[in-house]
C-alpha cells in the first residue's frame, strides 16, 4: 500500500467517526440546533483551504489552466442541487420542524452525493501534498451535515439504529469517492490529472461555503452575528496559518 493511499485510508476513517459522531449528538441530545457558530466555522474553514491550500498547489503542479477546473467544480454542483436532486436540509436548524415522510432519504441521497464529490477532493490534495488541510475542511462541514441528517430522520421516528446506519453509508461515501478518484488517476494516465481535480475540487468547497453554509449561517445567527463572524474569521485564520506552517 503506498503512502499515499494509506494516508487517505486514515483520513477517511477519521471522516467516518465524524459522520457517526454528529449522528449520535441528534440521537442522545437535543441540543442539535446551536451549531450556528460551527457552520461559520466550517465555511472559514472550507474557504481557506480552497484559497490558501488547494489552489495555490494546483497552480504549482498545473499552472494556470488549471484554474479553468474551478468555476467547472462549483457549476457542477450547482447544476447537481438545482436540477438532480431535491433540495436537502444541510442545516442543523429546523431541519425537524419540516421533516416529511420521506425526505430522509432525500438528505440522504443528497448529502451522500456531496460526500462523494469530498471523497475524490480527498484523494487528489493527499496525492498533491495537502490531504490533512482537506481533512480538517472535510470534518468541520460533515459533523453538521451528519447531525442534520439525523435530525430528519429522527423526526421521521427512525430508531438510534436505522440513523447510525445512514450515517454510516453516508460517510462511507468519502473513501469510495477517493477510489474512483485513483481509479480515475490510473485509467486516463493524465499527467495533469491530479493538480485539474485538486482545482475542481476547491471549486466545489467554495459552492459549499457559499451557497450552503454561509446562507444557513446568516438566516439563523442574526442574533450573534460577532460570534458567527469571529467564529468564520477563526476557520480562515487556522487555515492560514496550516499554509505558513507547511511551507517551511
Amino acid at each position: 500500500m503506498s503512502p499515499v493511499v494509506a494516508d487517505v485510508a486514515i483520513y477517511s476513517f477519521i471522516i467516518l467517526l465524524g459522520a457517526i459522531a454528529g449522528a449520535l449528538v441528534v440521537v442522545f441530545t437535543q441540543r442539535a440546533h446551536r451549531l450556528v457558530a460551527f457552520l461559520a466555522f466550517a465555511a472559514g474553514v472550507m474557504l481557506g483551504a480552497a484559497f490558501f491550500h488547494m489552489l495555490p498547489e494546483a497552480f504549482r503542479e498545473g499552472g494556470y489552466p488549471s484554474f479553468s477546473l474551478v468555476p467547472a467544480g462549483f457549476v457542477f454542483l450547482v447544476v447537481l442541487e438545482r436540477y438532480f436532486l431535491s433540495h436537502t436540509c444541510e442545516e442543523p436548524l429546523n431541519c425537524t420542524e419540516h421533516a416529511s415522510h420521506g425526505l430522509g432519504f432525500t438528505a440522504f441521497i443528497g448529502l451522500s452525493v456531496h460526500t462523494l464529490i469530498d471523497g475524490i477532493a480527498l484523494g487528489s490534495a493527499a496525492r498533491e501534498g495537502v490531504g490533512s488541510v482537506a481533512l480538517i475542511a472535510i470534518v468541520s462541514h460533515k459533523i453538521p451535515s451528519s447531525l442534520s441528517l439525523a435530525s430528519i430522520l429522527k423526526a421521521e421516528g427512525r430508531g438510534t439504529r436505522d440513523i447510525l446506519a445512514y450515517a454510516l453509508f453516508y460517510g462511507l461515501m468519502v473513501p469510495v469517492g477517493a477510489v474512483l478518484y485513483f481509479v480515475s488517476d490510473e485509467a486516463l494516465h493524465f499527467e495533469k490529472f491530479s493538480p485539474w481535480a485538486l482545482a475542481f475540487s476547491a471549486g466545489t468547497f467554495l459552492y459549499i461555503a457559499v451557497s450552503d453554509l454561509l446562507p444557513h449561517v446568516s438566516r439563523h445567527g442574526k442574533e450573534r452575528q460577532g460570534r458567527n463572524l469571529v467564529a468564520l474569521i477563526a476557520g480562515l485564520l487556522l487555515m492560514l496559518l496550516l499554509a505558513r506552517v507547511t511551507e517551511h
